[in-house]
C-alpha cells in the first residue's frame, strides 16, 4: 500500500466517523380501519412504536387522536405547550387539527396504542413545519 492510498484511506475512514448517526425513526403499524356510523368519518388504531432517541415531529391529525401508552415513558408535546411525559398505563387526548409532538427520551424502546377518529379519506397525518 502505498503512502498516497493510506492518507486517501485514513481520510475516508475520518469522514466516515464524523457522520451523523440517522436518527431513530418511529413507526406505525395500522391494526385496524372501519367506517363508521358518521357519514364522512372513519375510526383508524394503530400502534406506534419508538425506538431511544425517536422523535414524532410536530403534526396533526383530521380528527381526535386518543393514545394509550404501552410501554413508557414517552413524551408529548401539545399546542406549543411544554412538554409532558407519560407513563406505561397513562391516556391522553389530541383534539382534532391540533398540532402535537411526541419523543423518546429513555434508554428502552416506547409505544403508544392510538385510536384516530378521523375524516375519510384525508391523510392520517399532516406534517407541521
Amino acid at each position: 500500500m502505498t503512502i498516497d492510498t493510506t492518507i486517501r484511506a485514513a481520510a475516508m475512514l475520518a469522514a466516515l466517523a464524523a457522520a451523523p448517526a440517522a436518527a431513530p425513526q418511529v413507526t406505525r403499524t395500522d391494526l385496524q380501519r372501519h367506517d363508521l356510523g358518521i357519514a364522512g368519518r372513519e375510526t383508524v388504531q394503530a400502534r406506534i412504536d419508538f425506538p431511544p432517541g425517536a422523535l414524532a415531529p410536530p403534526h396533526m391529525h383530521p380528527g381526535e387522536e386518543i393514545i394509550y401508552i404501552l410501554a413508557g415513558p414517552l413524551e408529548y408535546q401539545v399546542a406549543g405547550g411544554t412538554w409532558r411525559r407519560y407513563d406505561t398505563g397513562e391516556v391522553l387526548f389530541i383534539p382534532a387539527g391540533t398540532v402535537h409532538a411526541a419523543r423518546n427520551t429513555g434508554m428502552a424502546p416506547s409505544a403508544e396504542l392510538a385510536t384516530y377518529v378521523v375524516e375519510k379519506g384525508k391523510p392520517l397525518v399532516v406534517l407541521v413545519p
